[in-house]
């Protein structure tokens, strides 16, 4: 309840400001009219205090437009004799900048405030006093939503040059870490084809397994650096390119072909998702499907892409596999990047994600995923690896 609340006054903050300033000008200046009248001519009460309401509620457009609120305090202050309206009118003008020439404008309310301030009877007509409330009370509060005003900008174009700093920061790292990809790849995935070359054109066994073992330790050392260097590359953009829904067929397809048993359903309108939400769609499903190659290869497997509402819904579904036909463990490749890494991905996309063995012994993999960008932080979801 309290972090509704706060979210509430967060999001209407500029209203409540608005209302609580316009209930101040109200209290001060309709008690005021009532009990010491200082009007500049016999005025009814009743044309004082409606002058007093419309000043107010004048304060409640001060955010685009200061004419209204301008107008009104000047009238209110002929009609009462008080300045409230007059200080909140020079105020909002200058703080939102709503008004060009804000100074020349304060001046002359400060000089309407000086002659309601002097011709009161309780005055004393004293012309230096009522020049000095009027500098105070309506000239300083101008100058004041001035400063507030720069102050403002000024935090907003620190903040914008943080964010290119920081952007700049992670371009630099990105093309650093991109050259080391580049490096670590190319060099390996060289020596790996030059060694598989040999292996066609030689007959010795004890060569070919020489061979073939270099091969393997190769492709090992380049995963275990590309293991590192995910460790640091963590981004929550995705390129153009990056693959969305479209790809999800031919993702099944490839895994029919290489011996799974995969059955789809999709079901998600085009236009529906971002494409980063896409990507997220895409790789759960990838993952799911390398996940059955791993630990179930020929148990049968259900894909379902669906859109509820404005919730879409993708759960990868096994069968128990046949574990006689599992990879050997020393054969596997163990990133670590598998579930942890899809659920970061999701997260980014305010979905949640969970896993988990099914009661007839198999495995499901779903995530839910939002059609629309989260505007809270999504929930923590629940993620079990195999």
């Amino acid at each position: 309840m309290g972090e509704k609340r706060a979210g509430f006054v967060s999001w209407r903050r500029d209203e409540i400001v608005d209302a609580l300033l316009a209930t101040a000008v109200l209290g001060y200046t309709i008690p005021q009219t009532l009990l010491r009248p200082s009007a500049w001519f016999p005025v009814p009460p009743w044309l004082s205090i409606l002058s007093a309401v419309v000043a107010a509620l004048s304060l409640l457009v001060r955010r685009r437009t200061a004419w209204p609120s301008v107008v009104a305090s000047v009238v209110c202050a002929a009609l009462t004799g008080q300045g409230a309206a007059l200080a909140a009118a020079a105020y909002s003008m200058a703080a939102e900048s709503t008004v060009r020439g804000w100074r020349v404008v304060a001046g002359g309310l400060a000089i309407v405030y000086l002659l309601a301030d002097y011709i009161a009877p309780q005055s004393g007509r004293m012309a230096f006093m009522s020049a000095f409330r009027a500098v105070a009370f309506v000239y300083l509060p101008a100058m004041i939503g001035n400063w507030e005003r720069s102050y403002r900008t000024m935090v907003k174009d620190l903040r914008e040059t943080m964010w290119l700093r920081e952007e700049h920061a992670a371009s630099r790292e990105r093309r650093r870490i991109a050259g080391e990809l580049h490096d670590t790849v190319t060099h390996a995935v060289t020596v790996m084809v030059l060694n598989a070359g040999i292996i066609q054109d030689n007959e010795d066994p004890g060569e070919i397994r020489k061979l073939a073992r270099n091969i393997e330790d190769k492709g090992m050392r380049a995963l275990t650096e590309l293991r590192e260097l995910l460790t640091v590359l963590r981004r929550a953009d995705v390129p153009a390119s990056a693959a969305g829904l479209e790809a999800i067929a031919p993702l099944v397809a490839e895994g029919n072909a290489t011996g799974l048993q995969v059955t789809l359903h999709l079901d998600v309108p085009g236009g529906l998702l971002g494409r980063q939400a896409e990507h997220a769609c895409f790789r759960v499903v990838q993952e799911g499907l390398n996940n059955v190659r791993k630990h179930a290869p020929g148990a049968p497997v259900r894909v379902d892409c669906e859109a509820y509402g404005d919730v879409v819904s993708v759960s990868v579904v096994n069968g128990p596999g046949d574990p006689h036909e599992s990879f050997p463990a020393d054969h596997l490749v163990r990133s670590g990047f598998g579930l942890i890494g899809l659920k970061e991905r999701v997260n980014l996309v305010g979905g949640w994600i969970m896993s988990g063995p099914t009661p007839d012994g198999g495995f499901a993999l779903t995530a839910r995923i939002p059609c629309l960008p989260p505007a809270a932080s999504p929930r923590p979801p629940a993620v079990s690896g195999r």
